[in-house]
């Protein structure tokens, strides 16, 4: 069990609702482990969250945090976000994947249907271990935003928590070089970091809470890269910061379009006026981030990001 033993928290006055939004990024999730962690521990904060979106490890994060809360409530909660990374870290899924990715680089001829062609992801397994998905669409304690990316016109696909199965949740974790795309509905799915990573806007819009924390895995700035993997490496991380950055955009363009009407003239244009945004950014408190690889999942590592969430949140909680 990775559950860090801490002080009791200390009583903090009330603030308002929060919703979180869980860029996906591999492993590099744990940090958003130790985030969560963290701000579980806050008197009232989890009981205050409104909406949480996510892609990819961000999703997975998501649907763990929901679970727990709704299993037991936040030490149930973090419970199970640890109990996963645990499984994670102890499950060699990490090497896999980074086999399965070496065995594809090396050839262009060669896809995920010829190296996994029965479509075997240890994630599912997982995933069923720790997750009541017919207890989360019955009955969700906060309201849920899960992208994938939709194969045929690239488009996301927004699962909330009354359509989750544990399918939505591994279309959202879908590296189309390692894993087939999942089929749902009739559509096939890739990684909702291709679309929406995470989904910002329509958390804006659906968001009853007045402040938005989003958690950033991946990192901003990089070195030029020369050699092959730095290149891919530094190519993937631009592919999967691009529909944050456009998320991001367009918020600032509702933002604008309401300020140049003159006056709050919607109840959209009201909340923009009111709604607070943070940021907590991993690259910020491990400085390696960018030469770190995300499908590394040794237990050291997972552990340094879970306690580096954690130092974060504590950081940005001394701030409210």
């Amino acid at each position: 069990m990775f559950l860090t033993k801490i002080a009791a928290p200390r009583a903090i006055p009330a603030r308002p609702g929060l919703s979180l939004a869980l860029q996906g990024g591999g492993s590099f999730g744990a940090f958003t482990w130790g985030v969560l962690d963290r701000l579980l521990e806050e008197p009232g904060l989890p009981s205050g969250l409104d909406m949480i979106s996510g892609a990819s490890s961000g999703a997975v994060n998501a649907v763990l945090l929901a679970d727990g809360l709704a299993a037991g409530g936040p030490e149930a909660a973090r419970e199970k976000l640890g109990r996963f990374w645990h499984h994670v870290g102890a499950s060699g899924v990490g090497p896999t994947l980074t086999r399965a990715a070496a065995t594809l680089r090396s050839s262009g001829y060669v896809s995920p249907f010829a190296v996994n062609p029965f479509g075997i992801n240890p994630l599912r397994r997982l995933l069923d271990q720790e997750i009541d998905f017919a207890r989360l669409r019955q009955s969700c304690p906060v309201r849920l935003l899960i992208s994938a990316t939709r194969v045929r016109d690239g488009r996301p696909r927004l699962f909330r928590e009354h359509e989750l199965t544990c399918d939505a949740v591994l279309a959202s974790a879908c590296l189309p070089t390692i894993h087939p795309p999942v089929e749902i509905e009739g559509e096939t799915y890739w990684d909702g970091g291709f679309s929406a990573n995470p989904p910002l806007r329509q958390l804006v819009i659906d968001t009853e809470s007045a402040h938005i924390l989003l958690v950033r895995l991946l990192p901003d700035g990089h070195a030029v890269p020369h050699f092959s993997y730095e290149i891919a490496q530094r190519a993937s991380e631009i592919a999967f910061n691009a529909p944050l950055l456009k998320e991001q955009e367009a918020v600032q363009d509702m933002r604008r379009a309401c300020g140049e009407a003159g006056r709050a003239v919607s109840p959209l244009c009201r909340k923009l006026e009111r709604l607070r945004f943070s940021t907590i950014a991993a690259e910020a408190e491990v400085p390696d981030l960018a030469d770190r690889s995300a499908a590394d999942t040794s237990i050291p590592f997972l552990l340094r990001l879970r306690d580096a969430g954690r130092r974060a949140a504590e950081a940005w909680l001394a701030t409210q």
